[in-house]
């Protein structure tokens, strides 16, 4: 360039990122020094100024900002691959939206999914009215309460292959077609084997649904935002529960059923329009659909072609890796078994905790707690409107605090109240019961309960997290087989527990479970929250079993042990990495 010209008058000398459209692409030194802006945010993508010196004349010397979310130029290939790491991409204001209302497809199906499971609450008991023409007896009672846990995790089984096939979105569309015909079967049932065939499409709707929504959750959000729409399902299913209990207070059983395929209509409609996974679609050789998918959810396209980059590079090493490998020597590889562990370990200890037990049997309990006279559809209200609420706010500590520190206050508070239970129950089991009782167990059982909680947005975060990409869709519907199939035997066996070891003895139980889970996580949990799922899965083929004998950077060593600058803002990858 000659010295003589202005660098304005060569434009298309400097790098833009605008698209080609240089204006109000440039400021001068002076102008940017005097600016308090550390990032310049001139169109799509929020990406790190980047200086460009046009001339060797410090007079001549111009800054190039190119933060527009047009296509690069080839010029500026190098400067997107030198970009920031994974775990510091954010998507803009427009990308994060697009998360949002995909976030928001699931939820409208997270609470239809909810109203089943407290639907029997609603229809039990006026079925066993003695005017009701479909009048029921305990036995046939126990079936219709039972049936739907029973049916859920064949769906689950189903719901791997289905969706490491055809697709997350494909997946969840097909697993809706049941979940409405099981409402119609009951809202027209004539008979009770109708009405068990009703619970039975509609549970195994509900586990065909589990494993694709939280997969999907976790593949297209970003690191930043992925507890919380991750955890934001639990609160839908929360509040699908409590819809059916308020309106089955209201309307007879089968204008509630009626009422159930709503929601359903509504998410099919809602999730037709959003697109499949980057993630799947990369991994099917799908590459023109995974970038308008990642441009679209990110709302850049630098960042969508530097994400989608990973992916293909990701998915190529992994082939190669695998390619004479069967599916049993990929399970038995030390990176899957160690958060195999993890997940089946709390979910053990989670239904041993009572987080559903508390659900299924609150009347029961309260009343042995000293609250006979308390009215069950009260109990179930109040009991769900507590969850909700507490879901509500442990989706939010999710988005502002580590994943550790919320789930281990979680459960050393959850056990802390069920020993407060257990020790009330054991000092008043002579005593005389009292009105006085009554409101001191409410009270417990509510802050158990609140706590509790924290328990309950854990598994899907941990399946949508810690497994490995190449076979994340397979594993995740065994696992939440393998979690339903405890959990109805563990439902099915409290009464049984109950009469042995008396409530007293079981919140012990509880609490024991509860400090166990806190150990399990203390110990094996990595920290997930701002990590890309990439860095995840490098954390787990390090060497260490243990999170807290991972190896450390310098980093890390400046900062307090514990803290949540200790555990946040650092890759996996560069914790474990020698």
């Amino acid at each position: 360039m000659n010295s003589s010209e202005s660098p304005l008058d060569k434009p298309n000398k400097l790098m833009y990122l605008n698209g080609g459209d240089n204006s109000n692409a440039t400021t001068t030194t002076t102008e940017f020094e005097n600016s308090t802006r550390p990032l310049l945010r001139n169109g799509d993508c929020n990406l790190p100024v980047q200086t460009v010196t046009a001339d060797s004349s410090p007079s001549n010397q111009l800054m190039t900002v190119y933060l527009n979310g047009g296509m690069a130029p080839q010029e500026v290939d190098k400067k997107i691959d030198d970009g920031p790491s994974g775990h510091e991409i954010n998507s803009n204001a427009r990308g994060v939206f697009h998360q949002i209302l995909v976030t928001g497809a699931v939820l409208l199906l997270a609470a239809a999914c909810g109203m089943p499971i407290g639907y029997s609450a609603v229809l039990l008991p006026q079925l066993y009215n003695m005017s009701e023409p479909l009048v029921i007896d305990i036995e046939m009672g126990s079936w219709i309460a039972s049936v739907h846990s029973l049916a859920t995790p064949i769906g689950s089984f189903a719901s791997g292959p289905i969706m490491d096939h055809w697709g997350r979105k494909p997946a969840l569309l097909a697993a809706i077609v049941p979940l409405f015909s099981g409402w119609i079967f009951l809202a027209t049932a004539s008979s009770h084997f109708l009405i068990l065939v009703g619970r039975v499409v509609a549970g195994i709707s509900v586990g065909l649904i589990a494993a694709p929504a939280q997969v999907l959750l976790a593949e297209i959000a970003e690191p930043r935002l992925r507890g919380l729409l991750i955890g934001a399902p639990f609160v839908s299913y929360s509040m699908g529960i409590l819809l059916v209990y308020a309106l089955g207070s209201y309307f007879h059983w089968r204008h509630v059923a009626w009422a159930g395929t709503i929601l359903p209509l509504f998410s099919f409609v809602a999730i037709m329009f959003m697109p499949e996974t980057p993630v799947f679609l990369a991994r099917n050789n799908q590459l023109k659909k995974a970038s308008r998918a990642l441009t679209w959810l990110r709302g850049c396209p630098i960042q969508a072609k530097r994400e989608l980059q990973q992916l293909v590079d990701r998915s190529k090493t992994e082939s190669e890796e695998s390619a004479n490998q069967s599916l049993w020597q990929t399970l038995t590889k030390v990176s899957l078994i160690k958060p195999l562990i993890i997940i089946n370990g709390f979910h053990i200890l989670q239904i041993l905790s009572g987080t559903y037990l508390v659900v299924f049997y609150a009347v029961d309990i309260i009343s042995d707690m000293g609250g006979s006279d308390i009215n069950s559809l009260q109990a179930a209200v109040l009991t769900a409107a507590v969850r909700l609420a507490f879901t509500f706010l442990y989706c939010f500590l999710l988005l502002m605090m580590p994943r550790r520190m919320m789930v281990i206050g979680s459960g050393i508070g959850s056990g802390i109240s069920c020993l407060a239970i257990a020790i009330f129950m054991y000092i008043r089991l002579d005593s005389v019961q009292t009105p006085m009782d009554t409101y001191i167990s409410a009270v417990f059982i509510l802050i158990y309960i609140g706590t509790n909680t924290g328990f309950m947005t854990m598994p899907g975060i941990m399946i949508g997290e810690l497994l490995p990409a190449k076979i994340r869709g397979r594993i995740a519907g065994n696992l939440f087989t393998i979690f339903n199939l405890l959990l109805f035997g563990v439902a099915k066996g409290f009464l049984y527990a109950k009469q042995i070891f008396k409530t007293q003895g079981l919140f012990l139980i509880f609490g024991i479970a509860s400090f166990g889970a806190s150990l399990l996580l203390y110990l094996m949990l990595p920290e997930t929250k701002g990590r890309t799922l990439h860095d995840i899965e490098d954390y787990f083929q390090r060497p260490n079993w243990l999170w807290i004998t991972r190896k450390r950077t310098a980093e890390e060593e400046r900062r307090p042990k514990g803290s949540a600058e200790a555990e946040e803002g650092v890759p996996l990858k560069a914790v474990v990495r020698t």
